[in-house]
């Protein structure tokens, strides 16, 4: 397994001034950090490349699509605008040397119709995520992982099975399923199922306590969670996503109202060394 740390976790924003974080990173012991995009015209591109090429720290990137930039709104050129938006995230993840390009990146971030996804709704977000995906496969490395989410984020992708489905009707090879504890103990009936079911389509894994807290200490059926992941041959990113109630916007976004250590650094170190010993215990 290769195991990374989630920058909201340190920083909102990753500007020059922010790049210590990645130091702090590999200095706990992380392989990687994942990198959020939510202002590419702000994003330094070449400091971060070179920081992760000194220190030996790989990459991912995420992104929860605004409004604006929605796939499957009903409105073709707000469609539009998200697919080039999505191609220009996919240039910078090749840019920076990134290998996946994650998140809600299908659909608006909270976009909710108040009724269950349509199949028109079905058809415009495999229709744009298709061209994405072409795109990616025509001019970069890059794989891009649909993470599946809670109700309360979005009504298109809630479980496995059905990121699934979209990732097949979608096509190509650089295209995988992203699981996250955090909402599969919302909406998954088991965790070894939803595993199952992914298999060799999983590519990504947020490992998330059912609280955001330190791995461990919550909800989550850790050990079946790794023995199923080992059922299934995957060996890929495992990368904890929590966010410091500390950080305004964030912490707004995602409704921190809470802490659940006494320091971020201390939610890392904990957590990593919690996963690395369960997979140490469940899949040797």
């Amino acid at each position: 397994m290769k195991y990374g740390i989630h920058q909201l976790l340190f920083a909102e924003s990753l500007t020059p001034k922010d790049l210590p974080v990645m130091d702090l990173t590999k200095d706990l012991g992380f392989d990687g950090m994942e990198l959020t995009l939510f202002d590419p015209e702000t994003f330094p591109i070449a400091e971060i490349k070179e920081r992760s090429r000194q220190l030996g720290l790989r990459l991912n990137t995420c992104v929860g699509l605004s409004s604006k930039h929605n796939l499957i709104s009903p409105d073709p050129q707000i469609r539009r605008a998200g697919i080039e938006f999505m191609k220009l995230l996919v240039d910078i993840t090749q840019q920076i040397g990134a290998e996946n390009l994650t998140g809600v990146n299908y659909a608006g971030w909270g976009y909710l119709t108040g009724k269950m996804r349509t199949e028109q709704e079905w058809d415009w977000g495999v229709a744009a995520y298709r061209e994405i995906c072409q795109f990616a496969r025509e001019n970069t490395d890059v794989v891009l992982c649909t993470e599946v989410v809670n109700r309360f984020e979005t009504h298109f992708l809630n479980i496995a099975s059905d990121a699934v489905r979209f990732i097949q009707e979608v096509g190509g090879q650089n295209v995988r399923v992203q699981l996250d504890t955090f909402h599969m103990i919302r909406e998954e009936d088991s965790f070894s199922d939803a595993i199952k079911t992914c298999g060799a389509h999983l590519g990504y894994v947020h490992a998330c306590e059912s609280q955001r807290g330190i791995p461990g200490t919550g909800l989550v059926p850790w050990e079946s969670f790794f023995r199923a992941l080992r059922s299934v041959g995957y060996d890929g990113w495992i990368t904890i996503e929590s966010f410091d109630p500390n950080l305004e916007n964030i912490a707004k976004l995602c409704c921190m109202w809470r802490k659940f250590a006494d320091s971020p650094k201390q939610l890392a170190s904990q957590g990593l060394s919690f996963l690395r010993e369960m997979e140490r215990t469940t899949m040797s």
